[in-house]
């Protein structure tokens, strides 16, 4: 067993196999080795058992070394980090149950000692560096801006459309599918944009590129439903939002 397992901070020993629960041609369980349940369980959507849920692990992390900026950080390494979230969260458990919970609309928590919770870990574990990571910086946007809107401090940003279909396509595409279309989705409650904004914007006579803005920064913390992640500067920086929302809303 990787040292690094103990990154869960909840005092258990993994094991190296589960069982799962289907039959053989003799009827018996099938024991699967752990850190194969476990990279199973993260491509698969069901696996926080919510009816609702679109997401996999995968929907959002890549598994590679070299983080190739996707929606979320990479999943490679995530044991070794010394914290999770820039750093308010401590535990490994804890950053995985807010995903977990918050996004992929499981409940309750993720039981570390549950058959799930004991392949997840194991498959985590795989993916270690050999060595201790600093925890990658996460700066969440808490008043949130149009940085195209000329009236800003020191001028707005002027944003390129053909940049900002390139934005879409790695930042949005993934669940919400073609722009004004939702052709690829991956479900039919998964809002189309722009229209799903542009109605929230004239219901609520909101400028549409804030309110664009202000989904991309807050996420489902925009408190009008979805259980979209936000995206913090890391991810998606102002210049990358300025090209996104001329692509959206010229």
């Amino acid at each position: 067993m990787k040292a690094s397992i103990s990154r869960w901070g909840v005092g258990w020993v993994a094991v190296g196999s589960v069982w799962l629960g289907f039959g053989c041609d003799e009827g018996q369980a099938v024991r699967l080795p752990a850190e194969v349940r476990g990279r199973a369980l993260v491509n698969d959507p069901d696996f926080s058992g919510s009816e609702f849920n679109v997401f996999a692990c995968t929907t959002c992390h890549t598994t590679t070394a070299a983080d190739d900026g996707g929606v979320a950080s990479t999943l490679y390494g995530v044991v070794d980090r010394e914290s999770w979230w820039g750093g308010s969260i401590a535990s490994l458990s804890e950053a995985v149950d807010f995903c977990y919970v918050y996004f992929m609309r499981g409940f309750p928590e993720l039981e570390p000692t549950s058959e799930d919770g004991r392949a997840l870990y194991e498959y985590l574990a795989s993916l270690s560096s050999g060595a201790a990571l600093p925890t990658r910086p996460m700066t969440v946007v808490e008043a949130v801006y149009d940085p195209t809107d000329p009236g800003r401090d020191g001028g707005g940003l002027v944003g390129d459309a053909a940049a900002g279909a390139d934005v879409y396509e790695r930042a949005c595409a993934v669940c919400h599918g073609e722009k004004s279309t939702g052709v690829g989705r991956l479900g039919p409650n998964v809002v189309v944009i722009p229209e799903a904004s542009e109605e929230f914007a004239r219901d609520n006579n909101v400028p549409l590129r804030l309110v664009l803005a202000e989904k991309v920064r807050h996420g489902q913390f925009f408190g009008v439903g979805g259980n979209m992640p936000l995206y913090p500067l890391e991810r998606m920086s102002d210049e990358e939002l300025a090209d996104l929302l001329e692509y959206l809303a010229p």
